[in-house]
């Protein structure tokens, strides 16, 4: 099942004993194309402080966005480690996050999420409490690290670069919403064909991504992109349109 990044934001997010905020954005790894966080406002709770939310936490099925259940109390939300989100997360930063709610790393594994396929909750092999002398060891010992933790609403808005010219800009992401694994960027076209309509980019299909310049290149081109399926945002994605996209550009399906 598809969510689409845009249909999140603004969405409530409840833990188990209360309201903790709104999505405001999400970061994701540029390695993977996985969601990592959600970015959430508490507003007037904890007076507009931004906390993450890992997908671990987020009550299954996630349904349409308009409200985001989490396994968690608001006292641990309000006791969470802080972050500025104005600023790059680094990966100290996470280490102390995913720490603090004994969750595992995701980044050294072979799966998607470290050692598991899938964001679980309770994770599968729980951490246990660190003491103060292990987490002095670990810092001393830890090399650092690249940081591939990107902001969607930085993304939003990223020239897309085909073969032969840019067909469009970034206007949202679509995402598998068990895996949280980023499928598809929605590109609209308008900005270079008037009248255009909306595509999706498979996130395989990058070739690389200028983050000075704010531009992603692939080496389709604008003949593909015009006769590719048009994308609507209030529609579903089965199958059989995942198949004609592909056939579009003579890609394999990433199911095969």
């Amino acid at each position: 099942m598809f969510s689409s990044l845009k249909h999140l934001q603004g969405a409530a997010v409840m833990a188990r004993d209360g309201a903790i905020g709104d999505v405001r954005q999400a970061y994701f790894d540029d390695e993977a194309w996985t969601i990592r966080y959600l970015v959430v406002n508490t507003g007037n709770w904890l007076s507009g402080r931004e906390v993450l939310i890992s997908p671990h936490a987020v009550v299954q099925p996630l349904g349409s966005g308009a409200l985001i259940d989490v396994s968690l109390t608001r006292r641990q939300v309000e006791l969470s480690p802080p972050v500025d989100t104005h600023l790059p997360v680094s990966r100290q930063h996470e280490r102390d996050y995913l720490g603090y709610y004994a969750l595992p790393a995701y980044w050294g594994g072979s799966a998607l999420w470290g050692m598991e396929a899938l964001p679980l909750w309770p994770p599968a092999l729980p951490l246990g409490p660190e003491s103060e002398r292990e987490a002095e060891l670990r810092a001393r010992h830890t090399p650092t690290e690249d940081q591939h933790l990107r902001s969607s609403l930085e993304v939003t808005g990223y020239d897309i670069q085909a073969s032969d010219d840019s067909i469009g800009h970034v206007s949202d992401f679509i995402f598998d919403s068990v895996s949280w694994a980023i499928r598809y960027l929605v590109v609209d076209t308008r900005n270079w064909w008037p009248g255009g309509k909306k595509v999706l980019l498979s996130t395989r299909w990058i070739d690389s991504i200028d983050w000075a310049d704010r531009q992603v290149y692939t080496s389709l081109t604008r003949a593909q992109v015009k006769h590719s399926p048009a994308y609507q945002s209030e529609q579903d994605i089965p199958r059989d349109y995942e198949q004609r996209l592909h056939d579009a550009y003579d890609r394999r399906g990433y199911w095969n």
